[in-house]
């Protein structure tokens, strides 16, 4: 079985982050959900944004990183929105990782390395309309990194919700979350062999 990080979004570690994190342990992977907010959650993305600004970026994936120390290196980093930051950095620069799972959003490959890495696979999830992930450049940055590589996979969804995997929140969208859910389980099949 896989033993996977999943870093939140910008809401914070909200009771939906955690359901999904325990359909993965239900499925016999190990899950471990770093809290890069230290308890604080957010009713509103713009509230949760605010919040990630006023604390800063950097810190934010200064804490993401540091949620790794201890673990062992065949991990799969896996992220929410803004939890994609760590998850993605991690993958591209963190020897043994297994792969990688970005939820909502996704970097240009090159704002943590020249390249993906060779051998470590990686799947992308989100809506085509979602104005954070289809005008914000990170379709185009997933379409990038699908090209760059045999090992990664673009799932894109019908629909303009950002955070739709996230069962607590009103833009849940159970059907894309539950198609999300089975592509993640047939990875992590793959990840911890």
């Amino acid at each position: 079985m896989a033993e996977i990080v999943l870093y939140h979004h910008a809401q914070g570690l909200t009771e939906g982050v955690e359901a999904f994190a325990a359909v993965l342990r239900a499925a016999g992977h190990t899950v471990h959900t770093p809290d890069l907010y230290e308890g604080q959650v957010f009713a509103t993305l713009e509230d949760g944004l605010g919040h990630a600004r006023r604390t800063g970026f950097d810190t934010l994936l200064e804490r993401g990183v540091a949620a790794t120390e201890g673990l062992g290196d065949a991990l799969v980093y896996a992220g929410f929105s803004l939890g994609v930051m760590p998850a993605q950095q991690l993958a591209q620069t963190r020897a043994g990782a297994r792969g990688a799972l970005l939820f909502h959003s996704c970097f240009p490959v090159a704002e943590f390395g020249d390249a993906w890495p060779a051998g470590v696979p990686v799947q992308v999830h989100g809506m085509d309309a979602d104005p954070f992930f289809a005008d914000d450049g990170d379709l185009d940055a997933a379409r990038a990194l699908a090209d760059s590589t045999e090992h990664a996979e673009l799932f894109v969804y019908p629909g303009k919700e950002h955070l739709f995997a996230d069962s607590s929140l009103p833009s849940y969208d159970r059907d894309a979350t539950e198609l999300l859910t089975r592509r993640v389980l047939d990875f992590l099949g793959g990840a911890d062999s």
